[in-house]
């Protein structure tokens, strides 16, 4: 069984990237953990209160989490009445990618599924800062859904890598059983000045097209320096449905995503956008 966690501000954002996640494992026993944290909300609060009504404070707040968390349930299940699904809340007082981490710890998650912006929807920035803290932090591959992205079939994957490293069997192995169960195809875009030959770069290759069996690849090889671009430019050429970044030390996703600020962060992706954290987990 496929589990997944989708954290929740009970914003619209985030129940968008929920129902794209009922949508994309539609075919697939899966079980959903719907997260909402709340220590933030308690220590706004708490600033004017003595310490004597702090667990009171606690109390009341978790009560409206839960409440609305078996709202957000009730909503999704009106929308996919899907017998092969499952869906559980947790309400947690704590910070949200310390809870994130420790559900998705707790219960060997294969994925967790965000909104690229949560409530407060600041358009000037590519990713609200909790979604950002996710994608940099977790130890579990992350699937990032823009702001009011509808759902489309996935018909073909970018997976970009100059195959340098290696990758986590496992992580390879979601995106191989992904891209077979809806039939879609992989575009391998190898982004370098030097074209592939180091025998670490083949053995790497290798064991990612291990992964890969039974899917339409297509090769493609970039010389240009500026990974972005190139990245950017292929998604509407090509008509990308999905790009798979990996996290890792002097990966793509470091070039993109690592920069001074938040709100300078030159990579705006426009489709859903996987994270794969190259994290060794049983």
């Amino acid at each position: 069984m496929r589990k997944i966690v989708v954290p929740t501000d009970f914003s619209e954002n985030a129940f968008d990237a929920l129902k794209y996640a009922a949508e994309l494992f539609k075919y697939e026993r899966s079980e959903f953990f719907l997260l909402h944290a709340y220590a933030d909300e308690v220590f706004e609060e708490a600033d004017d209160l003595s310490r004597e009504f702090l667990e009171e404070l606690k109390s009341r707040i978790k009560s409206k989490a839960d409440a609305e968390l078996e709202k957000t349930k009730s909503r999704i299940l009106e929308i996919f009445p899907n017998p092969k699904h499952e869906f559980k809340t947790v309400s947690a007082f704590g910070l949200l990618i310390d809870e994130v981490n420790d559900l998705a710890e707790r219960e060997n998650a294969d994925l967790i599924i965000t909104s690229t912006r949560g409530v407060s929807d600041d358009r000037k920035l590519t990713f609200g800062s909790n979604s950002l803290q996710i994608i940099k932090y977790v130890q579990c591959p992350v699937l990032s859904i823009p702001a009011s992205y509808s759902f489309r079939d996935l018909k073909r994957v970018l997976f970009p890598s100059n195959f340098m490293l290696p990758y986590q069997r496992r992580e390879l192995k979601l995106v191989g059983d992904l891209v077979r169960s809806i039939c879609a195809e992989i575009h391998l875009l190898y982004i370098s000045k030097y074209p592939q030959e180091t025998l670490r770069q083949k053995e790497h290759k290798a064991a990612v097209l291990e992964q890969f069996y039974n899917i339409k690849i297509t090769e493609h090889f970039e010389e240009l320096d500026d990974k972005a671009e190139v990245i950017k430019k292929l998604i509407p050429q090509l008509n990308i449905d999905l790009l798979v970044l990996v996290n890792s030390r002097h990966s793509y996703l470091e070039n993109l995503l690592y920069t001074s600020t938040i709100d300078k962060i030159g990579f705006d992706p426009k489709i859903p956008f996987l994270v794969l954290q190259n994290f060794y987990r049983l």
